[in-house]
């Protein structure tokens, strides 16, 4: 094979080795919190596209026969503990019969359909969708209704009949939106996490199931923002919900848009004593943002792990820039 020049040596080096450093930087963003050092959440959001290079400089080092083939390969071995979060070969053999069906979808506003319609026509196609899917719980987040419409409460109990309704609405000239949870099993108690100055929340609520009771955290955190000073707020945003998350006084699902990756402080602190069920019962790509596919998994389903996770599915219906999660599980 032909022997690469100096230069050549050199500039790959030094290339594997920033690549190797920037990954590096990526793993360590799952335990680092970004109130203290903002910049590890980049690095969490570029793990995937990270990943890819350092696949692609490993295979090109290993035809140059360069020393950096055994560096880089000993830099992706912990992306194995990562890359299941993004992509799983098979879902559970022999699940049991599920008994608990969970979905959680961000309605984008109604805003931002591939179908033709108002946004009040598209938002009644949506119910419809989501009564076809015969769920116990229901979770949205940017939930919307135009002004002069009728109040939020009504429209759900029009459209979802036998459910109970919890939501946390802001009303303005343009219209009234939120977070929505809907329930066919028991509400005991409800509450809401609300940032200030923000449209972004967490609306909780607690639910009998038939042998405990689950608090489910229905959360819309920030999109990123390319200002210092915005990330920071956001951070200390997600921190309250998440103290509030860690004092829950009985076992809790956390679920809905996190505006984050699967590699990143959030997504691992959220994480802890609960099980994702895309990891459990998923198969294939997990995205469910409609751009950037397949790298961007923003919404989850987050349980207690003495619930089984039965069934996981991203159903890729276009009515929103996100797709809905829905979760089956077994008590």
């Amino acid at each position: 094979m032909k022997k690469h020049g100096w230069l050549s040596r050199i500039t790959f080096g030094g290339a594997s080795l920033i690549l190797s450093g920037l990954l590096l930087l990526s793993y360590a963003s799952v335990l680092v919190n970004p109130a203290k050092a903002w910049f590890f959440t980049i690095f969490g959001l570029l793990f995937f596209p990270l990943l890819l290079c350092a696949v692609l400089f490993f295979f090109w080092a290993v035809l140059r026969r360069s020393r950096m083939a055994l560096l880089l390969a000993l830099l992706l071995l912990p992306a194995l503990l990562f890359f299941g979060r993004y992509y799983q070969f098979k879902g559970p053999e022999n699940p049991p019969e599920p008994t608990l069906k969970v979905v959680s979808y961000n309605v984008g506003l109604f805003a931002h359909s591939q179908v033709e319609g108002t946004r009040l026509a598209l938002a009644d196609s949506v119910a419809a969708y989501l009564r076809s899917l015969d769920a116990d719980v229901i979770c949205l987040q940017e939930f919307y209704l135009p002004p002069k419409q009728e109040e939020i409460g009504a429209w759900l109990r029009l459209h979802f009949p036998g459910y109970q309704a919890e939501y946390y609405a802001l009303t303005g000239r343009n219209g009234r939106f939120g977070n929505i949870t809907i329930s066919r099993l028991p509400i005991i108690a409800k509450g809401k996490l609300a940032f200030e100055k923000s449209t972004n929340m967490a609306l909780y609520t607690d639910i009998r199931l038939k042998n405990t009771t689950l608090r489910f955290y229905n959360c819309h955190f920030e999109s990123y923002n390319i200002s210092i000073p915005a990330l920071i707020k956001r951070i200390g945003k997600e921190e309250a919900v998440m103290r509030d998350i860690d004092a829950c006084p009985v076992h809790s699902v956390v679920l809905g848009d996190f505006n984050d990756t699967p590699v990143s402080y959030t997504y691992q602190r959220l994480r802890r004593s609960r099980s994702d069920a895309f990891v459990k019962a998923g198969k294939g790509f997990g995205a469910t943002y409609n751009l950037l596919q397949p790298l961007l998994r923003i919404d989850y389903i987050l349980c207690p792990r003495d619930l089984e996770a039965v069934s996981y599915q991203v159903d890729r219906v276009r009515y929103s820039d996100h797709y809905p999660v829905i979760a089956t599980y077994s008590e």
